[in-house]
C-alpha cells in the first residue's frame, strides 16, 4: 500500500525541478499519488511554507506524506528531518521553521533526522544545492511507498530543538482587538490575520455591525476606516471592504471583487499590525 505524496517549494514551474522529483518518487514506486500543494512559494521564504502547510495539513488522510522545501540554508549544516504530527501526519523538510505553524496548532509527536548515508537518492554524486530531488523528494517516496517507516528516516531528534520562528500572539484589551497580519490569500488579495474567530467574538459582535479597522507597519498607519462584518463577501457591495470569518476560523479583511493587500499595498509578518474595535452606534436626535 502506497500513501499520498504532496509537494511543496519555492522552485516555480518554469523548470524541470518540480517535475525531477515527481520522477525521483516514481522512481521508488509508481504506484505512489503525488500530488502538489504549491510551488509558488515566494523564493526563500519559509514563513510562507510554515502558514501553507497549516493551511493544507490537516484536511489529508492520516499517514499523508508532506515534502516541503523552501531551503534558503541548503548545503549548510542545517538539519534535514522528518516530523510526525499529533495528527498523524509526515512533513520531510529542512529544520529551518517550516513546522512552526503546525507544531504550534496541531503539535509534533515525535521527529528524526534523515541519515543521509541511507535516505539519498542513489547516483546523485556530489551534488548539495538540490536537496529537494535528492534527499528530501527520495525519503519522502520510500515513507509514502512503505519501504522504509518513520523509525528507520535516521535517528531521533528532540522536539523541543526543531527551528521555530517568532509568532505573536492576538490580544484584546479595553474592547480593542490587536493581532497580525500573517498571511495573504494570494490569488484573491484577502488579507489572514492571526486573531482567532473565538476571541474576535468577545467583542460582543455580530452580523452586520460596522468595525472601526486600523492596519499598521511598524508605527506607520497604512489603513484606517470603518467596514461591515460579514458572513461572505456578497453581504457588500462590489468594491467594499469587509471583516469575515477566512477558511481556517481566522479573521480576514477583503474586498469584494476586489484585492485589499494590492488597494493598500499590504504585507505579512510581525511587522504588520491590525487592530479592530467595534464601532459606536451613532443615534440621531
Amino acid at each position: 500500500m502506497s500513501y499520498a505524496l504532496v509537494l511543496q517549494s519555492d522552485f516555480g514551474l518554469s523548470d524541470g525541478a518540480v517535475s525531477a522529483m515527481y520522477g525521483v518518487a516514481h522512481s521508488v514506486s509508481p504506484s505512489i499519488p503525488v500530488f502538489d500543494l504549491t510551488h509558488d512559494i515566494p523564493q526563500y521564504n519559509i514563513w510562507e511554507a510554515s502558514y501553507r502547510l497549516l493551511q493544507t495539513v490537516p484536511y489529508w488522510p492520516e499517514n499523508t506524506v508532506f515534502v516541503s522545501v523552501v531551503d534558503p540554508g541548503v548545503g549548510t549544516n542545517r538539519k534535514s528531518i522528518v516530523a510526525k504530527t499529533e495528527s498523524n501526519h509526515i512533513i520531510v523538510t529542512p529544520d529551518n521553521g517550516t513546522l512552526t505553524h503546525l507544531q504550534e496548532s496541531i503539535g509534533i509527536s515525535a521527529a528524526r533526522i534523515i541519515d543521509e548515508k541511507v535516505n539519498r537518492l542513489p547516483m546523485s554524486g556530489e551534488s548539495h544545492t538540490f536537496h529537494g530531488r535528492d534527499i528530501y523528494a527520495f525519503t519522502g517516496a520510500r515513507i509514502a511507498a512503505t519501504i522504509i517507516c518513520f523509525d528507520e528516516v535516521g535517528p531521533s531528534y528532540s522536539i523541543d530543538s526543531i527551528t521555530k520562528l517568532p509568532l505573536s500572539e492576538a490580544s484584546i484589551s479595553e474592547g480593542v482587538l490587536t493581532g497580525a497580519i500573517d498571511i495573504l490569500d494570494v490569488r484573491f488579495g484577502n488579507i489572514w490575520t492571526n486573531i482567532k474567530r473565538e476571541l474576535f467574538l468577545q467583542l460582543g459582535v455580530q452580523y452586520g455591525d460596522s468595525l472601526e479597522v486600523t492596519i499598521q507597519n511598524d508605527t506607520r498607519n497604512v489603513y484606517k476606516n470603518m467596514m461591515t462584518f460579514g458572513r461572505s463577501f456578497a453581504d457588500i457591495c462590489v468594491g467594499e471592504p469587509l471583516v469575515y470569518v477566512n477558511s481556517l476560523d481566522h479573521l480576514g479583511i477583503a474586498i469584494n471583487q476586489g484585492s485589499f493587500a494590492n488597494a493598500y499595498s499590504i504585507g505579512t509578518g510581525s511587522n504588520w499590525r491590525i487592530s479592530i474595535r467595534k464601532a459606536p452606534k451613532i443615534i440621531y436626535d
